[in-house]
């Protein structure tokens, strides 16, 4: 994981304790999870607000792609030329790639798309990936199942 910026928010062992009781149900009640941490439902509900507010957590519904529509998941490997950075600012515009990491090892970004289908993920490694200044090369790994996908790793 990446070293925590040094003007993130300090959490206390409360605030950790509620991120790990939504991790394991993000749909829990606040007055449940007070009852779990030792806070009144209201101290629950501004604690999330803040830890939202300041981006140390998000709360979305996560879905297995296949199951609403989109059939095709891939990993696009990309060795760059130049500028990482920059190539990884343009790739955040486009929206079917989910998940954008610099890396380091044999590839310079690994970035994570769901499509509709073969023929959408082709167009956007050919045509919107590669046409990117600093684009050298790609490398599509394409999902075949999906087995696991968590996201309970706790706190520090």
């Amino acid at each position: 994981m990446a070293p925590r910026p040094r003007n993130a928010p300090q959490l206390d062992d409360a605030s950790k304790a509620i991120i790990e009781q939504l991790q394991q149900d993000g749909r829990r009640p606040y007055a449940t999870i007070g009852k779990a941490v030792g806070l009144s439902e209201a101290a629950v509900r501004q604690r999330v607000q803040k830890m939202y507010d300041t981006g140390v957590m998000q709360i979305v519904a996560v879905t297995d792609p296949a199951q609403v529509g989109f059939n095709r998941s891939a990993m696009i490997a990309i060795t760059v030329h130049g500028d990482v950075e920059a190539v990884a600012q343009e790739l955040e515009k486009l929206p079917e790639i989910d998940y954008l990491v610099v890396v380091a090892g044999k590839y310079d970004i690994l970035a994570e798309c769901v499509t509709i289908d073969d023929e959408q993920l082709l167009h956007l490694t050919n045509t919107q990936v590669r046409s990117i200044p600093g684009v050298a090369s790609t490398e599509t790994f394409v999902y075949l199942k999906l087995r696991k996908q968590t996201y309970t790793w706790g706190t520090k």
